[in-house]
């Protein structure tokens, strides 16, 4: 470092190397108007104490009333009695290079706090816009058939079954959807107790292809397990939340692939801890400028066709939710026009 870099001047070094000038520019001035050299030496020491002395502690005075005041600014302290605490506590022991660390490193921070509040405060948004989306379809459907029937329809016997039993699908869609945020907000809070044990992981696979598979078959989806995978492997995990997870993707797979298609679960030892479990379908495949958010609440990345199916919008916010509850991740691979592929991770069963 240059000894006169400005850009890292002390109060000190800033203090001495005045003084030094002007004592000196004092000592040439006396030894001009009186070659005397004891006294060009004199004039020189008391010179450069005056200065050195007055320069140094105006600076110190006004730098560290200007910290004082940054210090307040960064940790929000009023001038109260604690104005005494930062002079003999916090002030004296920093130099002005650790404040500009210290003001930096709140400003990074900062940054990035407000960074955080803006992409929740988007998030937060969007949620509420497709919460009241999702609200608003069901309850204004049973409005509609509700005032129908109000306005004559329920005398008619042709009509009026029909509206009611519309009107009831519609009643259970918006419990379902109550229920799913309810779980998700459960999960999210830690309020919903993971209750892990050991058991097969296929075998609750094929439990959840035979609860499927009237569905399945409605749309001649053949539900199988990929060669080599067969083997029974053990997993240690919360058994209900896990055939959720599965039983919310095997059903996304039949909603939204195509008639004929087959949906392919397969189960991997990847180390003596982990195991991974894949559902795969050879379906449309989601576009990749979808996936980042698939697992967001509410986001579909075919409005259209995910309003046609039905559906909560929170089957893969709640996959999410439970497999991180596990401590374990969640992931996508799709490519359009070739199917998706939905698997996570779950602890290994200690062999016994």
């Amino acid at each position: 470092m240059s000894l006169l870099d400005t850009k890292n001047l002390s109060p000190g070094l800033l203090s001495f190397l005045t003084a030094s000038i002007i004592a000196t520019a004092n000592a040439a001035l006396s030894l001009l108007l009186k070659p005397d050299w004891f006294i060009t030496v004199a004039v020189f020491l008391v010179t450069f104490a005056l200065i050195y002395g007055l320069y140094y502690y105006t600076l110190q005075l006004f730098i560290y009333r200007k910290i004082k005041i940054i210090y307040k600014f960064i940790y929000q302290i009023k001038a109260t009695k604690k104005e005494e605490f930062f002079y003999k506590k916090i002030l004296p022991q920093k130099s002005i290079e650790e404040v500009s660390e210290d003001v930096e490193k709140w400003a990074i921070k900062s940054t990035r706090e407000i960074e955080v509040l803006k992409a929740n405060e988007k998030f937060r948004k969007e949620f509420l816009m497709n919460l009241a989306h999702e609200l608003r379809t069901p309850i204004f459907s049973v409005q509609g058939y509700v005032d129908t029937l109000l306005g004559g329809a329920l005398e008619d016997k042709d009509v009026n079954k029909k509206f009611l039993s519309n009107a009831s699908k519609s009643i259970d869609r918006l419990v379902r959807l109550v229920d799913d945020l309810d779980q998700i907000s459960r999960l999210e809070s830690g309020n919903i107790p993971i209750i892990q044990e050991s058991f097969q992981i296929q075998e609750l696979i094929r439990d959840v292809y035979e609860e499927l598979s009237l569905k399945a078959r409605e749309r001649n989806i053949q539900l199988q397990f990929k060669k080599g995978t067969e083997r029974p492997i053990s997993v240690y995990a919360d058994k209900q939340k896990i055939k959720q997870v599965l039983v919310n993707l095997v059903e996304n797979a039949l909603k939204y692939g195509h008639e004929n298609c087959t949906v392919i679960a397969g189960c991997y030892e990847v180390d003596e801890k982990s195991v991974y479990v894949e559902i795969s379908d050879d379906g449309p495949g989601i576009p990749e400028e979808h996936l980042a958010r698939i697992f967001e609440r509410f986001y579909r990345a075919d409005r259209s066709r995910s309003r046609s199916v039905g559906g909560t919008g929170l089957g893969l916010a709640i996959v999410k939710h439970i497999v991180e509850a596990h401590g374990h991740t969640v992931n996508v691979r799709s490519k359009v026009g070739v199917g998706s592929s939905f698997g996570f991770t779950l602890d290994r069963s200690e062999p016994k």
